[in-house]
């Protein structure tokens, strides 16, 4: 039986409830989501939240009832309440993990960047570090220092309600003449209410540049192990590079129908694997790679002067007009030098440095 993981979870209160309750139209924050995420990652077996409670009387019960511990901070006045509250949740951090070596993973809920330094001293301890904020009122410097990043706006659950403007009445044009005053008895003139805008989704972010990362992340795994690369691997390399990474913000319900989708439109090859559920990863070997080089050939023979020879600078777009979605990233090569590289030493061309051009020349190969 698989070992699962032991989670610690860490609340500061305060940063999170306001930060939901500033940026979501005043709506509360709810735990249940946060805990159904962590569900899926493994067991929670310690769940503390700090704050000074006399400011959250209504939070109490619902954190109760999801067996949070509440750790309560002695009233003061102004930052030095909220700097008790900060110092003592990072000794209790660090103090457990010294204490409980089972805990294998921490789970900090705040987006300040005080708590950085917190973050690596428990990666230093070989403990996993999960990040979970507001996506507004998050800093920049504490998404990249935890192995993972959840944004509380993105979790299953949470409800945020769309921002509406304020109905107005229509400004009179310049020039047009004052309504005449109501008369007593006359039916009331109702003026035409404006339609508030419609509140667009925000669209699935690209994935086509979801396929080059996947596809140059592929490519550097091979090239660093001589192994293979698995689908749990990947992913997890996926978060060290971008520990917000989420496959749900691409349209995917999991990992698995995002490598199927990438797999069908030959951006990666999947295999079975050693255990059930985690398929090996790999760029294909034929295919699209071969018929990249084909075109590259095709568009060195058309431009081929006097000499034979075609100068790499410049080369990409002519075959971006041949074929407008190449891309070499795309095939999994970290630049277009690297990708002609490729074809050279399959014979599709001959790549030379020319001292007297400052550049590579290509020709056709034989």
């Amino acid at each position: 039986m698989e070992q699962e993981d032991r989670i610690a979870l860490f609340l500061d209160y305060e940063n999170l409830a306001l930060g939901a309750r500033d940026h979501h139209g005043g709506k509360p924050f709810d735990f249940r989501p946060i805990a159904d995420a962590l569900a899926e990652r493994g067991r929670v077996v310690v769940r503390r939240a700090y704050a000074d409670w006399s400011y959250f009387d209504e939070d109490r019960r619902m954190l109760t009832r999801s067996h949070v511990e509440l750790i309560e901070i002695p009233q003061r006045m102004g930052a030095s309440r909220k700097n008790a509250a900060d110092i003592k949740m990072a000794v209790d951090a660090v103090e457990l993990a010294f204490e409980r070596g089972y805990i294998s993973t921490f789970v900090i809920c705040t987006g300040d960047s005080d708590f950085t330094p917190l973050v690596h001293k428990l990666r230093e301890l070989n403990k996993r570090v999960i990040g979970v904020g507001v996506e507004k009122s998050t800093s920049a410097l504490l998404p990249p220092a935890c192995d993972e990043f959840l944004y509380y706006d993105r979790l299953e659950g949470v409800d945020i309600p769309p921002v509406r403007e304020r109905r107005t009445r229509p400004a009179r044009p310049p020039g047009a003449e004052p309504q005449p005053a109501q008369q007593p008895g006359a039916r009331p003139v109702t003026e035409p209410e404006v339609e508030p805008p419609a509140v667009e989704e925000e669209p699935p972010r690209d994935v086509d540049t979801l396929a080059v990362l996947v596809a140059q992340t592929v490519a550097g795994l091979q090239g660093s192990s001589s192994g293979t690369v698995s689908a749990s691997t990947l992913k997890r390399t996926l978060l060290r590079k971008d520990p917000t990474f989420s496959e749900s913000d691409y349209g995917f319900r999991t990992f698995g129908e995002l490598l199927r989708h990438l797999a069908a439109h030959r951006v990666v090859e999947l295999a079975e694997g050693p255990a059930k559920g985690d398929p090996e990863v790999s760029l294909p070997e034929h295919g699209d790679r071969e018929v990249a080089f084909g075109l590259l050939r095709s568009v060195v023979v058309d431009l081929a002067g006097g000499d034979g020879t075609v100068a790499l600078s410049g080369l990409k777009n002519q075959l971006r007009r041949a074929r407008p979605d190449f891309s070499e990233k795309k095939l999994g090569y970290r630049s277009f030098l690297q990708f002609c590289r490729a074809a050279a030493t399959s014979g599709v061309v001959d790549l030379r440095w020319s001292q007297d051009n400052d550049d590579y020349l290509l020709t056709p190969g034989g």
